[in-house]
């Protein structure tokens, strides 16, 4: 039986406001019209890269949001993902199917990749608990 492909690959959490970046797959890859952030290959050049041919902005990475593993039946893959803000540019539909801003209450209303559904419920997780923290006026949410 052959051994499993793994990949390392990273990918961009983009904030504009109180909205993040999410990007439909084609249809004709893996795991196919499902959401996910845009990213790819490995560490920041790639990613600044990979937001470049696939959203036609430059960005810069920022800090580690979160990695994770996930086992996809074909592949294996080491994702990191990083806070990132653009620089220039307004994202473009060049490789995925579709490409939206969404506030994190609207997560639950997309179908996403597996492998990053640890990474939306941290982010879920933070934003309820930022919710609880607001309403006694204590805490702003820390977006760059």
């Amino acid at each position: 039986m052959g051994r499993r492909k793994e990949l390392s690959v990273v990918a961009a959490l983009i904030w504009h406001k109180d909205t993040f970046l999410i990007c439909q797959r084609p249809e004709d890859k893996a795991r196919a019209l499902l959401w996910e952030f845009v990213g790819g290959e490995s560490k920041q050049q790639a990613l600044v890269r990979e937001c470049s041919e696939e959203l036609g902005i430059t960005v810069q990475p920022l800090d580690v949001y979160m990695q994770l593993k996930h086992v996809y039946p074909d592949i294996t893959i080491r994702l990191t993902l990083f806070n990132t803000i653009i620089l220039d540019g307004i994202p473009q539909k060049l490789e995925h199917n579709d490409i939206k801003w969404i506030t994190v209450p609207q997560i639950d209303d997309y179908e996403f990749c597996p492998a990053d559904e640890q990474i939306l419920a941290r982010l879920k997780q933070e934003y309820a608990a930022k919710q609880t923290v607001d309403e006694g006026g204590d805490l702003t949410h820390n977006k760059s």
